[in-house]
């Protein structure tokens, strides 16, 4: 069984049903681009209904940054630069690396927010930032990680596709061009560490939604709500 880690005192709280619900619009993206496979349907739990389908209207607030440039304080990069790469599973693993590592001891939330955004698809009807934002601590709870210089680093294991996204490619595989949005399930650990020789690790599991065109690079578009074997 994998170890526990230990719980730091800012350990981070997500999940919330409405963060839940959000995060699930990528789901229905995916239905969308495969409608006639039902094994889907049930396996991504797709529970929004028409109204909640509408995408949020734009934030202005920390939480969605625009576009900038590498976010540096003289210590580095707060997020590194996606890989150019058609790969979507080589993506995927790049991509999740990045979301299980951070540094608030160098970096805030929002210089940590506007490296994320860089990974994002640019179309939006498919990216979904709200479930990105969702895997990071809010402005408080960064600033109490700041205080007890909390980092995060991760290392990162194996990429496939859910069992249910091939078969569902397998049924129609020209369901995917509409989209060209891709589930993979990636595997791997990731190491907290703060103050006090405080210190600990788990291993973790993540389904992602990539983008990836023809002759274009790959980008991110959502966090699924929950890890696809």
């Amino acid at each position: 069984m994998p170890k526990k880690r230990l719980r730091s005192p800012e350990e981070r709280t997500y999940g919330e049903p409405a963060s839940v619900l959000r995060r699930s619009l990528i789901g229905g993206i995916i239905l969308a681009v495969l409608l006639a496979v039902a094994g889907l349907v049930a396996y991504l739990n797709r529970t929004d209904s028409p109204a909640s389908a509408k995408p949020s209207p734009p934030s202005t607030s920390a939480q969605d940054p625009s576009p900038s440039p590498e976010a540096t304080d003289g210590k580095g990069v707060a997020v590194a630069d996606p890989p150019k790469t058609s790969d979507p599973i080589v993506f995927a693993k790049a991509a999740t690396k990045v979301l299980w590592t951070y540094d608030t001891r160098a970096f805030s939330q929002t210089e940590h927010l506007a490296g994320l955004k860089r990974w994002m698809s640019g179309e939006k009807k498919y990216a979904d930032w709200k479930s990105i934002t969702d895997q990071v601590p809010s402005p408080v709870l960064w600033s109490r990680m700041h205080d007890n210089r909390q980092h995060a680093s991760a290392s990162v294991g194996e990429g496939h596709f859910p069992q249910a996204f091939k078969t569902a490619l397998a049924q129609d595989p020209g369901a995917i061009t509409e989209a060209y949005v891709y589930a993979v399930t990636v595997t791997g650990n990731q190491t907290l560490a703060w103050k006090g020789s405080g210190a600990g690790a788990e291993a973790r599991s993540m389904t992602l939604a990539v983008q990836c065109r023809p002759h274009q690079n790959c980008a991110l578009a959502a966090v699924l709500p929950n890890a696809a074997p």
